[in-house]
């Protein structure tokens, strides 16, 4: 190297120099370590980019075996998640669910008396309802959302659970 080239990484000239000298030992060590089905010529640049960027903090001195390291560490992360990726492929989804085709109709069955009670109910009632017990909210945030009082509130849930209790045999909520 001549004598003229300083030794900071970020100068145009050192840096190709650094370049120029460690390319190919580094592609040949990662081609030849891992084979190519992990693109050494992609990890090899990958390499010089981190040292470009980190250009401040490494010197000359250490340059190639920052490069080293950092294509090492590469291909070694690359290797790392086609495991996982191999992984989760061998999980296969369930297929299968251990209800009977009776429970099943008898399911999608109720669903649709559900629906259709549901829909009977007047506005008020069904509001409120589903305000409460579909998303969870309370007696004073569903009185204060709809602007009447809280026992007006409790009023209609509780008539609309008891007309859906009436219409639907073993229809119980939590």
């Amino acid at each position: 190297m001549p004598k003229d080239i300083k030794e900071n990484i970020c100068e145009a000239k050192v840096f190709e120099y650094v370049y120029n000298t460690y390319s190919n030992d580094v592609h040949n060590f990662l081609y030849y370590k891992y084979g190519a089905q992990f693109n050494p010529k992609d990890k090899t640049q990958d390499a010089f980019i981190k040292l470009w960027n980190n250009c401040k903090t490494v010197t000359l001195t250490k340059a190639k075996s920052f490069l080293f390291t950092v294509a090492n560490n590469m291909v070694l992360n690359d290797i790392k998640h086609q495991k996982v990726v191999l992984n989760h492929q061998k999980i296969k989804p369930k297929s299968h669910t251990n209800e009977t085709p009776e429970f099943i109709l008898e399911e999608e069955q109720f669903l649709q008396r559900y629906k259709k009670v549901l829909a009977s109910l007047n506005e008020e009632q069904r509001v409120a309802f589903l305000l409460n017990k579909v998303e969870g909210k309370k007696h004073s945030e569903i009185a204060e959302y709809l602007g009447v009082t809280q026992k007006v509130v409790e009023y209609r849930i509780y008539s609309a659970f008891n007309i859906l209790k009436k219409e639907l045999e073993g229809f119980k909520i939590k």
